[in-house]
């Protein structure tokens, strides 16, 4: 009979396979490893809360504090670049005939004499051209650079005062004078001086395309010019009174400040050419002859003069002087 084991009864754990196998085949006990710890169950997973879907709704606008700011500056725009300075004219140069003037001729008209030595008629003019001078360069305008000699009446020594004068003030240093012989009824600059010239003053005036400067005579007196009379003609006096008359005597002095001219007219009462011209100058030389001209004509000759704003009176051939000054050659010789 085949011997079985005993089973167990009184509630021991029931023999395995293995231990049942091992008994009836001596195979020894199975290592049958470490012993692991017991898994432990594993937990229901955790049912998480529904998550509450956000509603549909109309978006809100965040409500902001708005800060008031203070209104931007407004933007400069650059500064313009200045503007180059306009370029000053040029000096018109005189283009007209050299002409040599005959001192000998100069002395027998009594008239001064550049390389004699000094006279009381030189030193009489040098008085005249000091103020004159004074006034040329202290005025603001070019106007006071232009100075007429007149007369009430023929034979008072205009055209004598106006060509000493005219030689007196070319002595000066860095001085251009211009002597114009604006008496076209009876020119007598050039006949004093000794030159001869038939183109002048009229020619521009008449004829804008003739320049001025072309007519003018350059003299071997330094700093002595001559612009003639010209050729007359019967609108002499609307010539003159012309706005070209104007554009002709600034030519003639444009661009130089150190540059005068020296007006030799009619008589005042005699021809209408003087009080013309007076609204072309800044100065103007009112000659009239000792104990000879009224203080009628000298009144009249100088409303006719009214359009110059500087007028000054010169006394030709006066012997006597309320100071005691004696006048030398120039009261003597006065023509």
């Amino acid at each position: 009979m085949t011997d079985q084991g005993k089973i167990n009864r009184e509630g021991a754990r029931p023999a395995s396979l293995f231990e049942r196998a091992d008994a009836a085949f001596g195979l020894g006990p199975v290592n049958a490893g470490p012993k692991l710890p017991p898994v432990p169950p594993v937990p229901e997973p955790l049912r998480r809360a529904p998550v509450p879907q956000p509603q549909a709704s109309a978006p809100q606008v965040q409500e902001q504090s708005v800060v008031p700011q203070a209104p931007a500056a407004p933007i400069s725009e650059p500064a313009p670049l200045p503007e180059p300075a306009p370029e000053a004219p040029r000096a018109v140069a005189f283009s007209g005939p050299v002409a040599a003037i005959d001192r000998e001729h100069l002395r027998d008209g009594g008239l001064i004499i550049p390389e004699d030595p000094v006279t009381g008629l030189l030193e009489e003019f040098r008085i005249v051209k000091r103020e004159l001078l004074a006034e040329a360069r202290s005025g603001d305008s070019g106007l006071a650079r232009r100075i007429l000699v007149c007369s009430p009446h023929p034979g008072e020594g205009k055209t004598y005062c106006a060509t000493n004068l005219a030689i007196a003030l070319a002595a000066e240093r860095d001085l251009e004078v211009v002597l114009v012989d604006a008496d076209v009824v009876k020119p007598e600059v050039t006949r004093r001086l000794g030159i001869e010239a038939e183109r002048g003053l009229m020619d521009a005036l008449a004829d804008p395309s003739v320049q001025p400067e072309s007519l003018v005579i350059r003299t071997d007196i330094e700093g002595l010019f001559v612009l003639p009379a010209g050729t007359p003609s019967a609108l002499d006096a609307e010539y003159l009174a012309s706005a070209h008359t104007g554009t002709v005597l600034d030519r003639l002095t444009q661009g130089a400040p150190n540059r005068i001219l020296i007006f030799d007219t009619p008589p005042a009462l005699a021809a209408s050419p003087a009080a013309e011209l007076a609204a072309h100058v800044g100065q103007a030389l009112l000659v009239v002859r000792a104990d000879e001209t009224a203080k009628a004509a000298l009144e009249d000759a100088q409303q006719l003069l009214s359009a110059c704003p500087d007028i000054k009176l010169l006394l030709n051939a006066a012997r006597y002087s309320l100071s005691g000054r004696r006048f030398g050659s120039y009261g003597a010789g006065g023509k």
